[in-house]
């Protein structure tokens, strides 16, 4: 199974663009999810994560106030609203599932260590140019 992220492409500073998360066979109510980004050069970071209830969300200090995680069980679909977007957002999105367990427990969400997450897909491009 593999999560497959769409939505990227190329806008100007201070436009936004909404990331979906989507799978098939697999519940991603199930699972905590997360987003990470790569840009070139750089090592995959993660941005944002949200606990299988919905109710716990993680930001990076970059994204927090600029980008929202959301999910919409029904659709089986994970959403990264990106707002304000800078040159520094540019990179390939990617959203993975965490089957370890270790993201969301006892009420808490933790850093989304991508060694914990699994089912990456392709994902998708966002360039934001200056």
């Amino acid at each position: 199974v593999q999560l497959q992220a769409s939505g990227g492409g190329l806008v100007q500073a201070g436009g936004s663009l909404r990331l979906s998360c989507s799978a098939s066979g697999l519940a991603l109510s199930s699972y905590a999810i997360g987003w990470f980004r790569q840009a070139p050069g750089k090592e995959r970071e993660a941005v944002s994560c949200i606990s299988n209830s919905g109710g716990s969300t993680y930001y990076a200090d970059s994204v927090k106030g600029r980008f929202t995680i959301s999910s919409d069980n029904a659709k089986n679909t994970v959403y990264l609203q990106m707002n304000s977007l800078k040159p520094e957002d540019t990179a390939v999105y990617y959203c993975a599932a965490d089957f370890s367990g270790r993201t969301y427990y006892s009420g808490s969400i933790y850093y989304p260590a991508s060694s914990n997450f699994g089912a990456w897909g392709q994902g998708t491009q966002v360039t934001v140019s200056s």
